[in-house]
């Protein structure tokens, strides 16, 4: 069972609604998750979540993304966390809008807010929910990640963020290996 839940995003309200915050949105739009009484340390808003008698805690880094490490790597030494007992759930373009998958350590694909915690942690052996946003078509990533979902896009997204409300709940409750084969690469939309 997971210690820690991190969702990386950036702080500010001019990034509230950005596809590089969806790890947030899920969280803040979830019914499983949306009363936590948050409190702020760590660089990083946290709280407690009561999952049957399983405290588990969450955490926002609020460094910006690719600073995220200076947030999870204090909050894991002060309640004596290891790296596996971590779930962190983030954006993800190599992935289609629409899906999620789950996976243990790996590659960081390039996202700099995965990049930070694997060298503030010194491992990348860390559970992962990666949230598909797609790549852009026209312009550069960093644009693509910093607007919100529009159009077709954003009611793709309106569904797909519910069904990782309850993806999370259970990898949380049975596990990485039982969700993986649940929801990775199936169409949430």
């Amino acid at each position: 069972m997971y210690e820690l839940i991190v969702a990386v995003g950036n702080p500010g309200s001019q990034y509230e609604n950005t596809k590089h915050n969806v790890a947030w949105t899920i969280l803040e739009d979830s019914k499983y998750f949306s009363t936590l009484n948050w409190k702020s340390k760590f660089k990083g808003l946290y709280c407690e979540f009561q999952f049957k008698a399983q405290k588990i805690w969450i955490l926002k880094p609020q460094t910006f993304m690719n600073l995220s490490g200076e947030s999870v790597q204090p909050f894991m030494q002060f309640y004596k966390i290891a790296p596996e007992k971590i779930l962190v759930i983030h954006d993800e373009l190599d992935i289609p809008l629409g899906q999620i998958h789950f996976k243990m350590g790996g590659g960081l694909a390039g996202h700099n807010g995965l990049k930070s915690i694997v060298a503030h942690l010194g491992t990348d052996q860390f559970a992962r929910m990666r949230i598909g946003i797609g790549k852009p078509i026209h312009g550069t990533v960093s644009d693509w990640v910093l607007s919100p979902f529009r159009g077709d896009d954003l009611i793709i997204w309106e569904k797909t963020k519910e069904k990782c409300s309850e993806a999370l709940i259970e990898c949380i409750q049975f596990g990485l290996n039982t969700v993986s084969g649940k929801w990775n690469k199936k169409n949430l939309s």
